[in-house]
């Protein structure tokens, strides 16, 4: 393979993109900032999970795969002819050995410890000494592998709670991967159902369940019915305060609402949207996100 490097000002980062992908035949392009690692160095992000707020950094990198040499320079020389690509510069064209790609990943991926004995352990790894209780769920199917923070505490808050707390009947809510459905299984939890939005969620759902060899209900959201004794919800702050009616409605008297994917600063927003059903606090933080729960007023 051979890799083309662009240099280009913001304004031709997504354009440049797009042909590069769309029309000259890329396999791939990454974009960095050309000021990385100098004084000029800035953040550019978002809120996770939503679009960055800008396409590039003032001076960007582009870097571009290439299957040869020949497509790499013809797809340079096409760019630079263009009239609206002013600006645009080559930085470097060269040959990029070959890994094992696959290899390279599996090596980022190493198990995840929930609680000492509670691991997430991905197929290519034999589970530690220490596991009693162990997922297995490899990475790039769905969300939810274990690796980002809102994951582990999901995990954590029913491995530490799972004793005290009434699992009769779980609600998974934008389940991903269904780590958090089957680990609620894993716990004791009688019947589990796991929605989403996303198709492809579903059947990743549906196949991680079975090589955990757990059983749980899964569809789309309107497979959701009635109230559950626990109703976990790990998406984000925006699609968790419009969800609030919906989620509440589906906590049982006595029941026990668990929100992640928030943000700390975004607590007070998740706080007041649920309030007028019930109240949530912080329970669980970890690399600057939180994890939020709350318990519906028993029965009289």
């Amino acid at each position: 393979m051979h890799e083309l490097v662009l240099g280009a000002p913001q304004s031709l980062v997504e354009p440049v993109s797009d042909a590069l992908m769309d029309e000259l035949a890329a396999l791939s392009v990454s974009v960095e900032d050309a000021d990385a690692g100098t004084d000029g160095e800035h953040a550019l992000f978002g809120e996770p999970g939503m679009p960055a707020p800008a396409a590039g950094w003032n001076q960007s990198t582009l870097k571009a795969l290439f299957d040869s040499a020949d497509a790499a320079e013809a797809a340079a020389t096409l760019l630079l002819a263009q009239d609206w690509t002013k600006g645009l510069h080559v930085q470097a064209l060269e040959e990029v050995a070959e890994q094992d790609w696959v290899r390279i990943t599996q090596s980022q991926f190493a198990p995840v410890a929930i609680t000492p004995d509670f691991w997430v352990v991905p197929s290519w790894h034999e589970p530690p000494a220490a596991a009693r209780q162990v997922i297995r769920l490899d990475p790039g199917l769905a969300f939810g592998t274990g690796t980002h923070p809102t994951t582990r505490m999901c995990l954590r808050w029913l491995a530490q709670r799972h004793a005290g707390v009434n699992l009769q009947r779980v609600l998974d809510y934008g389940c991903g991967s269904g780590i958090l459905a089957i680990g609620a299984a894993l716990m004791g939890a009688v019947e589990i159902d796991a929605v989403d939005i996303d198709p492809a969620a579903v059947r990743a759902t549906r196949d991680n369940a079975a090589h955990n060899g757990v059983a749980l209900a899964t569809g789309l959201p309107d497979l959701a019915q009635g109230r559950y004794s626990v109703v976990l919800a790990n998406i984000l702050a925006t699609p968790l305060k419009l969800l609030a009616p919906l989620l509440a409605g589906h906590v049982q008297p006595g029941g026990w609402l668990v929100l992640a994917g928030i943000l700390q600063r975004q607590a007070g927003d998740i706080s007041a949207a649920y309030a007028p059903w019930l109240p949530v606090a912080v329970a669980d933080s970890e690399e600057g996100w939180i994890l939020m729960c709350g318990q519906r007023a028993a029965a009289p």
